[in-house]
């Protein structure tokens, strides 16, 4: 038995599927397809994505924020008298090296935030999307300056409480920063490489951590390399993170050491060269 309304015969159930069956098609061909965003504006995208982790997740700034500040108080307090005299004269050498030191250790939450969005299946879907596909990987390190910078303001905050009085005056710690950014991001690049080799994110840490500690402790970020024995001063003057170390330092100090420059950028292009296309070689073949 149908049934009528004014006088009409309703349509049946399999009719109104095809009449919305073609609804649909007509909605999703009316307009141009939109255009396939650009390496770089979906690499934005994904830097963004890693931006709100840290909105929603604040507790990870704790390694940019807090461990900084006690590094600087720590190492300032506790080799200041020994080794320069003072601590106030101490901080003068120490604080570019420490900056240094912290923004490195924390390149290795790139590679941890890459693995565990492999060990989630996210990153699964993330390639399926018609994007280029190194995007992903190149969003958690541009989503990662924030970090760097962040760390790098907290660390020049609490040094200029205790003393630090950088002769280059703004300029000079703007160009120190910035230019440790650049290396930073560079740095990274190996963080990723152990996130995609590994199979969880305690194995990144231990894995970045073995590589990080030698290049932090064998270098002039505490003590001036003139003072060691020559077989090591050897290993310390080769150690990308000492050129990076008396870069920042000389440019916050407002001299212009071009040569360390001229090292640090020499190295970030080597780092980017060499580690970021193993990166992009293992994003693709998983």
């Amino acid at each position: 038995m149908s049934v009528t309304t004014s006088g009409a015969t309703a349509p049946r159930g399999d009719e109104l599927a095809a009449v919305s069956a073609r609804a649909l098609a007509g909605l999703l061909s009316a307009g141009e397809r939109p255009p396939r965003p650009t390496p770089w504006a979906a690499s934005m995208a994904f830097g963004w994505r890693a931006m709100l982790k840290i909105k929603h997740v604040p507790e990870q700034l704790f390694d940019v924020t807090v461990l900084p500040v006690m590094l600087v108080l720590m190492f300032t307090h506790l080799f200041g008298g020994a080794l320069a005299g003072s601590p106030r004269e101490y901080i003068q050498y120490l604080l570019p090296g420490v900056m240094v030191m912290s923004v490195v250790m924390t390149t290795v939450y790139t590679g941890i935030a890459l693995n565990n969005d492999i060990d989630k299946g996210v990153l699964d879907r993330f390639r399926t999307l018609p994007v280029w596909r190194p995007a992903t990987v190149v969003g958690y390190l541009l989503g990662d300056v924030l970090r760097y910078s962040i760390a790098s303001a907290v660390m020049l905050t609490a040094g200029l409480a205790i003393g630090f009085r950088p002769g280059g005056g703004p300029a000079g710690v703007v160009a120190g920063v910035l230019l440790l950014v650049v290396f930073a991001f560079s740095f990274s690049w190996i963080g990723t490489m152990f996130g995609l080799l590994v199979r969880d994110e305690k194995t990144v840490m231990g894995a970045s951590m073995t590589v990080i500690f030698p290049l932090n402790f064998l270098s002039d970020i505490f003590v001036d390399p003139a003072t060691m024995p020559g077989w090591l001063r050897t290993l310390v003057d080769h150690n990308p993170v000492t050129h990076v170390a008396s870069a920042v330092r000389g440019l916050m100090d407002g001299r212009w050491p071009g040569t360390e420059v001229a090292w640090t950028l020499g190295w970030s292009a080597v780092l980017l060269t060499v580690f970021g296309s193993l990166t992009v070689r293992l994003f693709h073949r998983r």
